[in-house]
């Protein structure tokens, strides 16, 4: 058995031209390094601990310039507070499904990463709860509608992304601890 190996005018003329580069047009060698790019994807875990708002945790990977938002509802010590909709300020108050106002804890976590891998952060954390009931007059009736106690504070600071926990001591006692790693 003889072989026949046939190669058309095309594939000849292609090969020829490939062998017939010059070196400039050459692909660039590629370069394997050990860190991540600076926009990829981090992990971020946030802690809340407050005696006031109660205690929360969450983990979410975001990226450098990116900001997230994080939000808690839990039922406070006592449970929810009843409140009607004719109280003051009733829609901004957090809700169950009840209607009885809960506690509620937000954080937007807003990070972006140097080219030393320091995170330079902004959160802004908001937080409210009910402190039992209070009388109020409205519209000329008397009712009564949660007492709410509210915390609102913006915080700006360093942070590495290599695992290690900053923890952050807000003006009401609330302690939020962050770590980060890519």
């Amino acid at each position: 058995m003889g072989s026949s190996f046939k190669l058309s005018a095309v594939s000849v003329v292609a090969s020829l031209a490939c062998a017939l580069m010059p070196a400039a047009h050459a692909a660039t060698a590629i370069t394997v390094t050990n860190q991540a790019a600076l926009d990829g994807p981090i992990r971020y875990t946030v802690r809340v601990t407050s005696k006031q708002f109660g205690n929360s945790q969450e983990t979410r990977t975001i990226r450098s310039g990116e900001s997230d938002d994080f939000t808690w509802k839990t039922v406070p010590p006592g449970g929810p507070v009843a409140g009607t909709d004719a109280c003051p300020n009733y829609s901004s108050l957090a809700v169950d499904a009840n209607g009885a106002m809960i506690r509620q804890t937000q954080i937007r976590f807003a990070p972006v990463v140097a080219k030393d891998g320091t995170a330079s952060v902004q959160l802004s954390f908001q937080a409210q709860t009910p402190r039992g009931v209070k009388t109020v007059t409205s519209g000329g009736k008397t009712l009564k509608c949660p007492n709410d106690v509210r915390v609102s504070q913006i915080v700006r600071f360093t942070m590495p992304v290599n695992g290690t926990t900053k923890t952050l001591t807000l003006s009401d006692g609330t302690e939020v601890a962050v770590s980060a790693k890519r």
